[in-house]
């Protein structure tokens, strides 16, 4: 190899490790101690009419998330929004989304509407949203590495995440591609 090649190919790896870095699908040190053997099962992009929402990634433990064992297996979702967003519109369209799919009843989407509109922050294309579901228990967010606050109806987490899970969600290829799907 010419010497005159080494440097530019130092410098493109370099680049290429700072773009991983700075994409948003390194694991977070809430994901780490939460969920100690998580692995990156598969991410994706949200876009609304063209626009980039924000880029998503799903953290599982192994043997991994699989639609048959949704509610059963710890994980987490990891959001890297790439616009501002209201937090109150955030929590409205999430309710939107679990009432399409057909989860809960009015009672527990008045409930949860209000704790999420209480708990979720209004964001930019810095924040980085990580939602933690642990079976049976209250469900976990974090904004970057900090604990931003939980909702503790074990119902609400299955509801939530099914947002992007379930079977009926909106967006089926996301879905497929945090799952791992063909």
């Amino acid at each position: 190899m010419k010497k005159s090649l080494v440097p530019t190919m130092i410098r493109a790896l370099l680049m290429l490790v700072a773009l991983h870095a700075s994409s948003g699908w390194a694991q977070t040190k809430a994901i780490a101690s939460l969920l100690p053997h998580a692995q990156l099962q598969g991410k994706g992009n949200y876009t609304w009419f063209g626009l980039n929402i924000y880029a998503i990634s799903l953290w599982s433990e192994p043997p991994g998330l699989t639609p048959e064992n949704l509610t059963n297996t710890p994980f987490a979702l990891e959001l890297a929004y790439a616009r501002k967003l209201k937090g109150k519109k955030i929590a409205q369209a999430s309710i939107d989304e679990i009432q399409k799919i057909g989860i809960g009843t009015t009672a527990q989407h008045q409930a949860w509407l209000a704790s999420m509109q209480a708990l979720f922050p209004d964001v930019d294309p810095s924040t980085h949203l990580t939602g933690l579901y642990q079976p049976g228990q209250a469900t976990r967010f974090f904004i970057g590495d900090q604990l931003l606050g939980e909702i503790a109806d074990p119902a609400f987490g299955p509801a939530f995440f099914a947002i992007w899970l379930h079977p009926k969600t909106s967006a089926p290829p996301l879905r497929h591609a945090l799952l791992g799907l063909p």
